[in-house]
């Protein structure tokens, strides 16, 4: 399982994220305590959107506890809206095509979890991708496809749709599986951040979200600190959708 964080408010560094809190993504890369796997080392990625809403991304295969640049880069970057990700493989190589976020156009897209045995439905899955969209498949990751699926069912039009679309293929596709599979995913489209929380078997990968003193939102998989009584679950079978003046949760189940 990998571990995410994101913020939406005014900006911040990168590094109010990645590195300061005490429970900051990084020390979750190494000692993530709602994980089956405590170590996510598989690499790491973020991104960001400037005030004038372009969209940068830096990713590594690195451990983001061994990248010697992430310290410099994170201290210097400052964004209202930020996503981070450090990965912990469950299909597909340690490689900076498969490390997370993946973006297209104004979209930043990171997910935790899995297709249930993806290998055995990939094929299928792919299938459904229009050929712009699969040629913009650049690695060989679950988590990618599932993005360039939600892209496929109308992403850009209406989200809440394009994910039950999406939820409905993934369901009808691996129906009678004996694995499951289970979606949190966080993404943005430079304006709004969207949380995505469900599974076949009500087990979906955690994620918390807190408001910080200054009005900004947090999302995390972990809490970043000890002031649990402020973070609050992510509810299961939902879709969050928060701008900077209001947040609200839509029923979306697998």
């Amino acid at each position: 399982m990998c571990r995410l964080a994101a913020w939406l408010g005014t900006p911040v560094r990168v590094e109010e994220l990645i590195l300061v809190p005490e429970h900051s993504l990084v020390d979750q890369s190494q000692a993530a305590t709602e994980s089956k796997i405590a170590v996510n080392g598989d690499g790491y990625g973020f991104s960001w959107y400037a005030e004038d809403g372009r969209l940068g991304v830096y990713r590594d295969v690195l451990p983001a506890w061994g990248d010697g640049n992430l310290q410099s880069l994170a201290s210097m970057i400052s964004s209202p809206l930020i996503l981070a990700h450090v990965r912990a493989s469950t299909y597909g190589a340690v490689s900076r095509s498969n490390c997370h976020p993946f973006v297209y156009g104004r979209w930043s897209f990171m997910h935790n979890g899995q297709i249930a045995d993806f290998g055995r439905y990939r094929r299928q899955l792919e299938a459904e991708l229009s050929d712009d969209l699969y040629a913009l498949r650049d690695g060989n990751t679950d988590s990618e496809l599932l993005f360039l699926l939600l892209l496929e069912y109308g992403l850009e039009k209406d989200v809440h749709q394009a994910c039950e679309r999406t939820l409905e293929l993934i369901t009808r596709v691996t129906a009678g599986c004996s694995k499951a599979s289970r979606i949190t995913a966080v993404f943005s489209d430079g304006c709004h951040l969207y949380a995505l929380r469900t599974s076949t078997d009500n087990k979906s990968p955690t994620l918390y979200v807190k408001r910080a003193a200054n009005g900004g939102l947090v999302l995390a998989s972990e809490p970043l600190d000890n002031a649990c009584t402020q973070w609050r679950v992510i509810e299961e079978g939902s879709l969050f959708i928060a701008n900077v003046h209001s947040e609200h949760t839509e029923r979306c189940a697998a």
